[in-house]
């Protein structure tokens, strides 16, 4: 794998290669129905904004996203053979109790160098509804001027596997929506607070509309 550019961007071919090893993984333990991959630009940079219910979510848009995609992964993730695998295939390690400058500049390299951001806005992993978005997702958004393009990953968290209780079982479906790219902010390239927090107003609107509409396409429902 090729050492991380001077601007501090991990590696596009680690990225490839996570892609490759994810479309094996994803297709051949799930079975993946992906609709509308077409709208991630085909070049150029792009923030992938993906709901996140659970741990598999991450690992699926990596395998069946169009381009390879460089996800913001708390630090937690990155501890002995998975922290050098992850950092072999272009993942970012974050400290999301702190403002982490290395993870910073390393995602805003990847839009410079015209590469794919995935962050999961909700911080964490949750009810994966966009209920609660944290600005990161608007601060690289404004400050790269790259589009969004929302995911909505249904189905990871309908049953437990009966092999690993942690995995959605074998073989069932697991719904991959991609939605129509759009810019955060309103082109003046404000990074105030205030244009900050109307920007994450701006995407959570536009997270949650494309969530709703991707559970319609499906037929799957919200969690009682």
């Amino acid at each position: 794998m090729t050492a991380a550019p001077a601007n501090g961007a991990p590696s596009a071919r680690g990225a490839e290669v996570g892609r490759r090893i994810g479309v094996g993984l994803m297709y051949g333990m799930w079975r993946p129905r992906v609709l509308g991959a077409w709208r991630v630009p085909a070049s150029g940079p792009a923030i992938l904004a993906v709901n996140h219910s659970h741990n598999v979510d991450g690992p699926m848009v990596m395998g069946v996203a169009p381009r390879p995609t460089h996800f913001l992964i708390k630090k937690e993730a990155f501890i002995g053979p998975l922290g050098t695998f992850l950092t072999g295939i272009g993942q970012l390690k974050v400290d999301r109790a702190a403002a982490d400058r290395t993870a910073i500049t390393q995602a805003l390299g990847v839009l410079a160098d015209g590469g794919v951001l995935g962050i999961f806005p909700e911080g964490t992993r949750g009810e994966g509804d966009f209920a609660a978005l944290r600005a990161g997702l608007a601060y690289f958004a404004v400050r790269s001027g790259a589009p969004i393009v929302p995911v909505a990953v249904l189905g990871s968290t309908d049953r437990r596997g009966r092999l690993i209780a942690a995995l959605p079982p074998l073989r069932s479906r697991v719904d991959v929506v991609f939605g129509d790219a759009f810019q955060a902010g309103d082109s003046s390239g404000r990074r105030t607070r205030k244009a900050l927090d109307e920007a994450t107003e701006h995407i959570q609107k536009q997270l949650t509309a494309h969530l709703e509409n991707a559970r319609r396409l499906t037929g799957r429902r919200a969690a009682p």
